[in-house]
């Protein structure tokens, strides 16, 4: 165990970050001389939403690389539904049944963060969103959440050990500010020394009013005013909102816009979407509810079995063009026009293809997530909001900081 309690990557490999039953299964099975091949498939009975997007997926195959079984699988970032599995693993038993605990812990967690990510990105439309929530996880897999949060379909993260090639979005903390006599200081100061790549996105919550400091950051350059903790100023957010935006307006920046962050929720980017041009969101990403995949024998011996509640046989799912998707047992034909989603990925213990997390975020952002919200919510005509129906947000450039 290293510093920081972190198991390594070897004793995850060896299969040795498991659940306990499953060692102990296995030394009786070993003393009984029962060994039967098996396939066990992985599907999730209930999805948030009715469909959810597959992250995870590369961390299992490298998991399952150079053990005597076969694996095929949906790609990453594909759309998934109910009851539709996701892998299947074909193999000896005693082969297979240490690594069910990290196979759905790769795959639960990742794709519970990218399907958050899919939904919040749906209901923002035009919206920018930027993943904000890697200091609601343990640093240790920083990584793994960026990568699923883009996978998901935001524009942006802000860990700098996301993925090579994700692009970068961060603005400035209220202790930065704090370091200057006065914010208008701190936002001259970050305007001269900052890379002319990065965008100057002042935070304007951390002295005064939000919209006294938000002309202040308007007025030193900024293209967005962040303001990040305006639910504790007082109980209507969104007049706080329309106030500044008003401010901004008729102090001659309508081009300045609202970055929002500070607790962002789902529901939070769908209601004030027509006042915000793009949204910091940390544990409604980060924190996603899991995707409660479980892992099941499907076949033994080459006959269909299944425990009560589960599914007998070996499966395929075929997607039309549309998406539209439908799974028969793998020896029935598929239907015209439709696509197979689970492809070899290994035999005999070797892999035959990987992607990229590029090849995975094209997939995954090119999906529609979004359950029953099946278009996006147009703000109410009745609400009242200055610019309601602005539609543009804060740029990031790929590799800013």
């Amino acid at each position: 165990m290293g510093r920081f309690g972190i198991v390594d990557d070897e004793r995850i490999r060896r299969g040795e970050c498991t659940d306990v039953y499953f060692m102990r299964s296995e030394a009786v099975l070993s003393a009984s001389g029962r060994n039967p091949r098996v396939a066990m498939e992985v599907t999730a009975s209930m999805v948030p939403g009715g469909a959810g997007i597959l992250c995870g997926m590369e961390d299992a195959i490298s998991l399952l690389e150079d053990l005597p079984l076969d694996a095929s699988a949906m790609p990453e970032g594909s759309l998934f539904y109910p009851w539709e599995p996701v892998l299947r693993v074909e193999g000896k038993y005693r082969d297979i049944a240490r690594y069910e605990t990290a196979i759905l812990g790769f795959l639960c967690h990742a794709s519970g963060i990218a399907t958050a990510s899919a939904r919040i990105k749906a209901v923002a439309c035009d919206r920018e969103i930027f993943s904000f929530g890697s200091r609601r996880q343990h640093p240790a897999i920083a990584t793994m959440v960026e990568r699923s949060a883009w996978i998901g379909g935001v524009d942006g993260v802000s860990n700098t050990c996301a993925p090579d090639g994700l692009p970068l979005a961060g603005t400035m903390p209220h202790a930065f500010v704090m370091c200057y006599p006065s914010p208008d200081e701190a936002f001259m100061e970050f305007d001269r020394h900052s890379p002319p790549g990065v965008p100057r996105i002042m935070l304007c919550d951390t002295f005064c009013d939000e919209k006294r400091e938000s002309l202040t950051g308007a007025r030193c350059g900024a293209e967005a005013v962040r303001l990040d903790t305006p639910r504790s100023r007082r109980g209507d957010m969104r007049a706080g909102l329309e106030e500044v935006r008003w401010e901004l307006d008729a102090a001659g920046y309508p081009g300045v816009r609202i970055f929002l962050s500070g607790g962002v929720t789902l529901d939070d980017v769908a209601r004030y979407r027509d006042i915000v041009g793009a949204f910091g969101v940390g544990g409604a990403i980060a924190n996603a509810p899991v995707i409660d995949f479980a892992m099941d024998m499907v076949e033994k011996e080459g006959k269909k079995c299944a425990k009560r509640g589960k599914r007998s046989g070996a499966k395929q799912v075929w997607e039309f063009p549309g998406g539209r998707h439908v799974t028969l047992p793998v020896e029935v034909a598929g239907p015209p026009g439709a696509e197979p989603l689970l492809q070899p990925r290994i035999r005999g213990g070797s892999v035959l293809s990987r992607s990229t997390v590029e090849e995975a975020g094209a997939g995954g952002r090119a999906q529609d997530c979004r359950g029953s919200q099946a278009a996006c919510p147009r703000p109410d005509p009745n609400t009242p909001g200055p610019r309601a129906g602005r539609t543009e947000g804060p740029r990031v450039k790929r590799g800013d900081g």
